[in-house]
């Protein structure tokens, strides 16, 4: 009788291979297949995503363009003691005129002028109205020109202007993050700013307070509209829900608009409290251009983000349970507070993460209701990209807010959990 183990071979598939072998073939064609399937859906978020938040990255610490304008000024100017209160001496003068010569050929010197013109008021006009009675200097035959540039413009001969120069010709600055944070990159180091200019650490304590409170009157006004949506009978639960909708087909700038009318003093709701003799006619409420009005405008245009959530939720939620709890001798409130309120939490998290991020970012609202007083961090950013725009500002305030929605979003694992979160 002849050992098995010692006839039979490997098993083979239908094609004579291997089996085992066959079956790994066919397994990376399938994962072949499905990481087509999925390419465009990767390529679309590397490109939307992933690339511009890379660029607004090194947008915020890049800053070639003073050692790539002024090399030679640059380098002259390693050799001078910012700090003896001193100009420097005349090489630097000659390693600049030979410099802004080329820069003003090639039109980068208004460039210039323009980013240090953030660093220090007035440096920008001084590289404009320089400009063009430098070009008119001959680097080979009109120098010493020191004196010449003192009397071009006075600017020349203040020793701050060439240490503001120094101090930001690194092709890699934190000066952009420091500038974020109401501070400001100078020889002696990290300074703060004077208090006139601190404004940006305020803005970004008042967009978390606001967007937190806006979340909390989210989840106050959504939790029984959902519950009502959750509960109700079929016919009328989605009537409701169409009037939950109706706000997403209007448009956002329609919405905010129509906010302003109602809330400015002598608007609906003012005249409404007038006409029921709650206020006095000579002492209407001012809640527009204030931190109330961005609040009550933002609270209705992202209530249906809080409501939807929460719905999809409450949904799930077996009504048996109640109905047992009520058998068994417990009240209503116990029922609810011991038993649906728990399993509703989940879409209480959902809803708050998804308003609350919303929230943080927003800026065409309370840049029209918001006045001075209700204005958010994201109004600064588009401000430092739309009109004064400097880019790099406002790409290191993008990236600190980033930061700091990930650390809030990891707290909000760490004491809720995220596993916790559902949307149904």
């Amino acid at each position: 009788m002849t050992d098995a183990s010692q006839t039979a071979g490997p098993m083979l598939a239908a094609d004579g291979t291997p089996l085992k072998q066959s079956l790994a073939r066919s397994l990376r064609r399938q994962k072949l297949r499905a990481l087509m399937l999925i390419a465009p859906l990767l390529l679309f978020v590397l490109f939307s995503f992933l690339v511009p938040i890379a660029s607004m990255l090194f947008r915020s610490v890049e800053n070639g363009i003073v050692s790539e304008t002024l090399p030679l000024t640059v380098e002259a100017l390693d050799n001078w003691d910012e700090t003896s209160g001193e100009l420097p001496g005349e090489d630097v003068y000659d390693a600049f005129v030979r410099d802004m010569v080329v820069a003003i050929e090639n039109k980068e010197h208004t460039r210039l002028g323009t980013r240090l013109n953030y660093e220090e008021t007035g440096m920008s006009s001084l590289f404009r109205q320089s400009g063009r009675k430098i070009k008119r200097l001959d680097p080979e035959t009109d120098g010493p020109f020191k004196e010449k540039l003192i009397e071009i413009h006075d600017g020349w001969g203040e020793p701050q202007t060439w240490r503001v120069i120094k101090t930001h010709a690194v092709p890699i600055t934190n000066g952009y993050f420091l500038n974020a944070i109401d501070m400001r990159r100078t020889p002696e180091g990290a300074q703060a700013q004077p208090e006139d200019k601190q404004i940006l650490i305020k803005l970004f304590g008042r967009t978390l307070f606001m967007s937190l409170v806006i979340t909390g009157a989210c989840i106050l006004l959504a939790y029984p509209v959902s519950y009502l949506l959750a509960t109700l009978p079929m016919r009328v639960s989605n009537l409701l829900m169409i009037l939950v909708l109706l706000p997403f087909w209007t448009s956002l700038l329609v919405r905010t608009s129509a906010w302003k009318v109602m809330l400015q003093q002598q608007g609906v709701i003012n005249d409404t409290l007038v006409w029921l003799g709650l206020v006095a006619d000579d002492a209407r409420l001012i809640i527009i251009n204030n931190q109330i009005g961005t609040i009550i405008a933002m609270t209705h245009i992202l209530l249906p983000f809080m409501i939807l959530p929460m719905y999809s939720v409450m949904q799930t939620i077996p009504p048996s349970y109640t109905r047992a709890a009520k058998s068994m001798g417990a009240t209503n409130w116990t029922t609810f507070w011991r038993i649906y309120f728990p399993q509703s939490i989940p879409g209480i998290g959902a809803g708050s993460i998804l308003v609350f991020i919303l929230a943080i970012g927003y800026y065409i609202t309370p840049e029209i209701v918001g006045g001075t007083k209700g204005v958010f961090i994201s109004n600064r950013i588009a401000y430092h990209i739309s009109s004064s725009l400097n880019w790099g500002l406002a790409a290191a305030l993008g990236t600190i807010l980033l930061a700091v929605v990930l650390i809030l979003y990891w707290v909000y694992d760490k004491i809720v959990g995220i596993d916790n979160v559902k949307l149904g």
